[in-house]
């Protein structure tokens, strides 16, 4: 009765059981044969440690470096990112300062005093309008005289208005506009506007008209709006006021020019 060997290793154990001596020698043969094919590739790199056992190790840092590889593709997409976010950032804080200077320069409204008006030409008589009919009607020359204060310190201001009325029984007998200009800051101009009237029916509101004898006094109604823009950062910041301006006086036809009170005036915004 044989002894039954002992292996130290599962490539030494045969792949099918045997008991012969020629089964031991064929195992033998072929774990030989795998070690001479392994040292036996080609490029002659160093052969991978075998441990105790026999078994080959593994390369763990092999593995790492590839993850590294995999790793090192985002770079320039989070550069890319960063440069979005930088420009996003300078946006909004440019935005942010532009409203703020908005919001300083905004309580800086033009001071409108109206002072005088100069009347050229006053004459009311009897007519006839466009289709014929018979009314009383008025033309007129004059100039409306007023002060505009720009109290703004950081920047100047583009003025204009819309049309200036003058007004008798809520009848415009005369238009006129006050012609655009720029003004500078911490300053005050003398501003006027022509206002002309040709030949204007006054209809049922002329019966109360009358320019005979030697104390002429007509009341009238002074209308108008005026427009101011601050360029505060170019065109990027701007400030703009409408202010609306409405004097009620009585003009003496025969007077050249005819003082207005400020408190026959009122100015609002408009």
């Amino acid at each position: 009765m044989q002894a039954t060997p002992v292996y130290n290793s599962p490539n030494e154990s045969p792949s099918h059981p045997s008991y012969g001596r020629h089964s031991r020698a064929s195992s033998v043969s072929r774990f030989s044969g795998i070690l001479r094919g392994g040292s036996g590739r080609k490029g002659g790199g160093d052969l991978k440690a075998v441990n105790a056992k026999g078994w080959p190790e593994c390369s763990v840092i092999e593995e790492e470096g590839s993850y590294e590889g995999l790793s090192g593709g985002d770079s320039g997409l989070s550069g890319r990112c960063k440069l979005a976010l930088a420009f996003v950032s300078f946006l909004l804080l440019f935005t942010v300062v532009c409203l703020i200077v908005w919001g300083a320069a905004r309580p800086y409204e033009p001071d409108v005093v109206v002072k005088s008006i100069a009347m050229d030409n006053f004459y009311a008589g009897e007519g006839t309008d466009h289709s014929g009919v018979p009314t009383k009607m008025v033309t007129l020359n004059c100039s409306l005289n007023m002060v505009v204060y720009n109290p703004a310190s950081m920047f100047g201001i583009h003025v204009s208005s819309g049309p200036v009325r003058l007004l008798y029984s809520e009848i415009a007998i005369g238009v006129g506009q006050v012609h655009k200009y720029y003004q500078p800051s911490k300053s005050h101009r003398l501003v006027s506007a022509v206002i002309h009237g040709e030949k204007v029916p006054l209809y049922g509101a002329g019966g109360g008209l009358l320019l005979s004898g030697n104390d002429v006094t007509v009341p009238l109604t002074v209308d108008f709006e005026l427009v101011s823009r601050g360029y505060v950062i170019g065109k990027l910041v701007r400030v703009t006021h409408k202010v609306h301006v409405t004097c009620r006086i009585a003009v003496d036809a025969k007077r050249a020019r005819t003082r207005i009170p400020k408190k026959a005036c009122a100015v609002y915004k408009a």
